[in-house]
């Protein structure tokens, strides 16, 4: 992991924790009413968590499962701490392939992600008063909406409309007001949003 990554996951989590504590009361911009069409990953890369399904043609006695562990690596019959977080199915495929190659003559690797995590950049977290706060992968196109949708929408205690989009754009912190009560149970989809990878939704309790 990059100090690079390091220091920007830091001070993201210093802002949640500092507009947790705020109650999110201030006021922020909006932004535009969700498209979905909103594009930022095109191919998927395996992240720690992952369930990994390595098939090794003609050799089934190598072909196996593996679970990303948390540093990255993953550790294969034949194979010891081999890094996979960051790198796409068919890379990883390919540097199997060739750490085999010691073992086996023309090993051919497929790699097939069975439980998706993905890496941490391009997970969108929501905390405070969600149902089921946690971390999604980003998918292409996804909204507010969506992400309400997976996390089970707000509990009985939250101040919807005072929900706040924490979000890096030109590596500058950036916050957004975003109406998720309006939005989920008002069904104004004029409040619907799109997300991008990295965003934070904070969700803050009620003052009444």
């Amino acid at each position: 992991m990059s100090n690079e990554y390091v220091s920007r996951l830091g001070w993201l989590v210093l802002a949640v924790a500092a507009l947790l504590a705020a109650g999110c009361g201030a006021k922020y911009p909006h932004l535009p009413e969700a498209t979905g069409q909103m594009r930022y990953s095109d191919k998927y890369q395996i992240g720690p968590g992952d369930t990994l399904q390595i098939f090794v043609w003609r050799y089934p006695e190598v072909t196996t499962e593996a679970v990303v562990r948390p540093d990255g690596y993953i550790t294969a019959n034949l194979l010891e701490d081999v890094p996979a977080a960051g790198k796409t199915p068919t890379e990883l495929a390919r540097d199997l392939e060739r750490e085999l190659a010691t073992y086996l003559r023309d090993p051919l690797v497929t790699v097939t992600v069975n439980g998706f995590n993905g890496v941490f950049p391009n997970q969108i977290r929501v905390v405070g008063e969600a149902t089921e706060p946690k971390a999604l992968q980003y998918v292409n196109g996804m909204t507010l909406l969506d992400l309400m949708i997976a996390v089970g929408g707000i509990t009985e205690f939250a101040a919807g409309n005072r929900t706040v989009l924490v979000r890096l754009e030109n590596g500058e912190q950036k916050q957004y007001t975003v109406l998720v009560e309006d939005l989920i149970r008002d069904g104004d989809i004029t409040a619907n949003v799109d997300m991008r990878p990295g965003d934070i939704l904070i969700i803050p309790e009620s003052w009444f």
